[in-house]
């Protein structure tokens, strides 16, 4: 039971990350694919000014959810750590080069590094949720196995890996554009709005096509989720490919701030439907929840810190939204002038 209540909690915290820093990782597509220094300027601006003031914040949730699965399953942990060593190695240089460049980006001396730094930003920001995807994929199919006796490179480099892979780079940016698209039309800018909801449109259209021909890929490669799917699991992806359909109604119609709501409930519904899916294995077909856990006392522990933790940290992170909802924060407010300058400089 005590087991049970904490890989609840510790899904709490996937379901977090998945819409936060989703949608943060979505913002690096973009950037990618903006073009050139004149003419993504403007998207580029937008991205600075819709993900500037929590970008740092994101990766609270993904600490949360490792220092919960070390701690809680330690045993399990480890060998999901060795097992897919390569593809966290990916996420680890992703997210240290992503952060990096973001900030440098911001503070380069000369218009070579500003651009040096931006295409690093945006690679990590495509390779980081791919590596992500590609682990759960790994797991979520039987991948890794309680002897630890895993190959580095056919452990993910499989087809369920890599579909897990596409489809978090494609949520992401799917999920990004329909915050921006909001983010835009508050700020006034209609055009950018515009710009967004399209990429979103065509993003979420890929997308489904993707996961429909998935389910031939889970299927033959990933038999016990793809048979959860179809029967815990079912009436979860049915309310996400409705609330994804929701989301791309209200695009078309311009209600850029309602279509966040529906889009999150698409993006919480697959997460929580790949966790029914594996429940109760901790190790696809090998290794149950129950059996991995720590002893009752370090549950309970744990247990108590998080409740310490929702108390301290939760009305921070709520008021850090709340402020950044209403646009009382803005990353271009702590840039020095002549940083400021060069930005400005860059993107005009």
């Amino acid at each position: 039971m005590l087991a049970n209540i904490i890989v609840a909690i510790i899904w709490m915290g996937v379901l977090a990350y998945a819409v936060f820093g989703g949608a943060d990782f979505g913002s690096g597509f973009w950037d990618l694919l903006a073009g050139s220094d004149r003419k993504g300027a403007a998207v580029r601006k937008q991205i600075d000014r819709s993900i500037g003031p929590v970008w740092e914040a994101n990766h609270v949730w993904l600490i949360f959810i490792l220092a919960y699965l070390w701690t809680a399953f330690p045993t399990a942990f480890a060998t999901i750590v060795t097992g897919l060593f390569v593809p966290f190695v990916g996420v680890a240089v992703g997210i240290v080069f992503r952060g990096a460049a973001f900030v440098f980006r911001k503070s380069s001396v000369s218009v070579h590094q500003a651009r040096f730094f931006g295409i690093l930003f945006s690679v990590s920001s495509v390779i980081t949720p791919f590596f992500l995807g590609a682990a759960i994929g790994s797991l979520a199919s039987g991948r890794v196995t309680a002897d630890r006796v895993n190959d580095p490179i056919s452990s993910w480099i499989a087809p369920t890996p890599i579909l897990g892979g596409v489809l978090a780079v494609g949520t992401c940016a799917w999920l990004s554009a329909v915050f921006m698209a909001r983010d835009s039309a508050r700020a006034g800018n209609v055009l950018m709005a515009d710009y967004f909801a399209v990429r979103a449109l065509i993003t979420g259209v890929i997308i489904g096509a993707v996961a429909l021909a998935g389910i031939f890929v889970l299927r033959a490669d990933a038999p016990t989720l793809a048979d959860q799917l179809q029967r815990r699991g079912a009436p979860l992806i049915a309310i996400s490919a409705f609330a994804g359909l929701a989301t791309m109604v209200m695009l078309r119609r311009e209600r850029y701030a309602r279509a966040r709501i529906p889009a999150i409930i698409a993006v919480v519904a697959v997460v929580i439907g790949w966790g029914v899916g594996q429940y109760p294995w901790i190790l696809v077909d090998e290794v149950r929840i129950e059996d991995a856990a720590a002893q009752d006392s370090v549950l309970i522990a744990l247990l108590i810190a998080f409740a310490v933790a929702t108390l301290i940290a939760v009305p921070s992170l709520v008021l850090l939204l709340g402020l950044t909802e209403r646009g009382s924060l803005s990353s271009n407010r702590t840039l020095p002038d002549s940083s400021q300058a060069l930005l400005d400089r860059i993107t005009s």
